[in-house]
């Protein structure tokens, strides 16, 4: 991921806006973007400095605490129970996921699952048969 332009540019661009330079001019002269200078002076309109906002850091599971338990329990009563289902279980109870995230969540859980065993026959029979 790539840094954020540094705090010195940010307040060269906002002062030269301040003096009446257009956004265009003040892109040009500190060889930067016009939508970065756009940016940075919605920023400071909104939050009072063009500073970046936070990059990266800690994302809290969404599955988690009764939720995570709801999971867990449903894989242990059936084995073959699938993502959607469980996405879709987790929806009707008041947290809405995508499978995948339900996927990465067990793969976490260190919790696996089979493969297909009429899909692996079906496979095996066809490669035998050519």
């Amino acid at each position: 991921m790539p840094k954020p332009y540094s705090m010195d540019l940010r307040r060269r661009a906002m002062k030269r806006l301040e003096a009446g330079e257009t956004t265009y001019q003040v892109a040009e002269a500190l060889s930067v973007a016009v939508s970065s200078v756009i940016k940075w002076a919605a920023r400071a309109r909104t939050y009072g400095s063009p500073a970046p906002a936070k990059m990266g850091g800690y994302r809290p599971r969404a599955i988690s605490g009764g939720y995570r338990e709801m999971v867990l329990e449903a894989v242990a009563k059936k084995s073959h129970v699938t993502l959607r289902e469980l996405a879709s279980m987790l929806a009707a109870a008041g947290l809405k996921v995508h499978p995948a995230s339900v996927s990465r969540f067990l793969k976490h859980e260190r919790k696996s699952f089979k493969k297909n065993v009429v899909r692996l026959r079906t496979t095996k029979a066809k490669a035998g048969a050519s």
